[in-house]
């Protein structure tokens, strides 16, 4: 790029980068408690809620995870989009209004954590302390995921040291979620989930249409991939293999993840009414549907607009920053709009961002509002919880820098480690919770353990030959650590004491639509 072309692109990351800040501001003066800070008051609006959700779930692995899997090994890698959409709808039309029927109906319950105490009557605290410990280790990886993803958008686009690179991101995400709390988050999230929607589906198209449809076959061929352009496109073969039940299985397992994940279900909690859950089922759904749509396209297309360049081979760019190269590529090679491309390239950065925005968050609530005012000081002020909740984004935010400093970092890696442990650790009591009457505290206790606990024995210990239970067996420790959490709920609540009439009450009046 020239020195004219990298100006523009600049232009457009400030101009960008200044808004977010801008909007942190805003909001830092309209926080006065922490219902504000971690709910937002109960005020979202139908749009503001879809949009946020989803641009905080995605982060930046769906423009350089997914695109850059399809990439590399083809649309085999696209069972784990299938998944998602499948897990998505489910929580907008399963999940999503019972459990902001229920949060409110367990003493306004403002984070996962407190719902689970609540729920279960847990006066001792322990559900609290058990899934704020959950949250803080997961939610460390998952963070890393999106400041490392950063680091490699500027060291790509700027060209600029990785380590300098993460270094600025992380400043950016850090200084509005300090600010501005969970409205901060929302309304940047929802501007980001624009910016994201109309990347995705206006660059690859536009990359279509210069390489033209005769073209895209034989220019695949020519690029090498495994197995021919036919079984790149076939969507039961993976880096030209067949792909087998496990394989499809495992990458269907995404789905399940989406139930227990607690920056995505805390939206529901804080959606303003009815009404406007019902706008957010709609919106959030063909979102997802477009946006993992276009992802997949993006990665093929991808693979032969940029020929003969090949991302992941000696001199060249990963395979995980085909989005931003193709951006580069189109705006600034083909048509010279720098600033357009910069703006793209923002949806990009806007992708990570709105993770990692509602990951520190989500963090910052366990431990300031679970951990310090339920367990530790429960006659804490406001202010103190507030002040707690800022020092903690600040913390973690370091800790998550420090796991990204590794520029050989995976960003699909890391992403499905953290979404398995939070998927094993939380779906199923999440479920069982708002749908079987007879989970007690016992069986939620075993639940959330069982979850994170076989997540972290299945990805991290070599008991096979040197070798994960993961590597060995090619099974996503997801969908291992989901059913036996779910199997243990249900078999230690029926082996131990039943839940009390008041517990039982409350279940009904929630399913009976009793709440205020």
């Amino acid at each position: 790029m020239s020195n004219v072309d990298i100006i523009g692109i600049l232009i457009a990351f400030v101009c960008y980068l200044m808004m977010m800040i801008v909007i942190g501001g805003i909001y830092m003066k309209r926080t006065n408690n922490s219902e504000d800070y971690f709910l937002g008051g109960r005020g979202l609006s139908g749009w503001v809620a879809a949009m946020s959700a989803q641009a905080s779930d995605m982060s930046g692995w769906l423009l350089m995870g997914l695109p850059g899997a399809v990439y590399a090994m083809g649309t085999g890698q696209a069972w784990i989009a299938i998944g998602l959409f499948i897990g998505t709808v489910f929580n907008w039309v399963v999940i999503s209004g019972r459990l902001r029927k229920y949060t409110i109906r367990a003493n306004n319950s403002l984070t996962l954590p407190e719902f689970f105490g609540n729920r279960f009557h847990d006066s001792k605290n322990v559900l609290l302390l058990i899934s704020s410990i959950v949250i803080a280790i997961f939610f460390l990886v998952y963070t890393a995921s999106a400041l490392a993803s950063g680091g490699k958008l500027f060291n790509t686009v700027f060209g600029l040291d990785y380590h300098i690179a993460l270094t600025i991101g992380a400043f950016v995400i850090l200084a509005y979620t300090f600010m501005g709390g969970f409205m901060a988050v929302c309304v940047t999230d929802f501007i980001q989930g624009l910016l994201m929607l109309v990347g995705l589906m206006i660059v690859p198209i536009v990359a279509f249409f210069i390489v033209g449809s005769d073209n895209i076959t034989d220019l695949l061929n020519q690029s090498g991939v495994v197995g021919g352009a036919a079984s790149y496109l076939n969507l039961f073969e993976n880096d030209g293999k067949p792909l087998g039940f496990i394989d499809i299985l495992s990458q269907l397992a995404w789905g399940l993840g989406y139930c227990g994940m607690p920056h995505i279900l805390v939206r529901f909690m804080a959606i303003r009414d009815e009404k406007e859950l019902k706008k957010s089922k709609k919106i959030a759904i063909v979102w997802v549907a477009v946006s993992l749509g276009m992802a997949i396209f993006i990665g093929i297309i991808g693979r032969a607009f940029l020929y003969p360049t090949i991302l992941g081979t000696e001199g060249a760019a990963s395979t995980e920053s085909i989005f931003m190269t193709m951006i580069t590529k189109v705006f600034t090679e083909h048509y010279h709009l720098a600033f357009i491309g910069g703006i793209f390239l923002c949806g990009i950065l806007a992708a990570i961002m709105s993770t990692a925005d509602s990951q520190l968050l989500v963090t910052a609530s366990a431990v300031s509002q679970d951990i310090y005012k339920g367990v530790i000081k429960k006659d804490a002020k406001e202010e103190t919880v507030l002040i707690i909740s800022r020092i903690t984004v600040a913390v973690v935010a370091i800790l998550a820098y420090l796991i990204a400093w590794d520029p050989n970092s995976s960003i699909m890696g890391l992403v499905s480690d953290a979404w398995a442990g939070l998927g094993s650790a939380f779906g199923p009591i999440v479920l069982m919770s708002l749908f079987w009457k007879r989970t007690n505290f016992a069986g939620a206790v075993a639940g959330i353990i069982s979850g994170g606990a076989t997540v972290l024995i299945w990805d991290y210990l070599p008991i096979i030959g040197g070798q994960t239970l993961s590597k060995a067996t090619g099974i996503y420790s997801l969908l291992i650590g989901f059913f036996i959490s779910l199997i243990l709920i249900v078999v230690v609540s029926l082996c131990t004491k039943a839940p009390s009439e008041e517990m039982l009450q409350e279940f009904e009046d929630v399913a009976a639509g009793r709440v205020e």
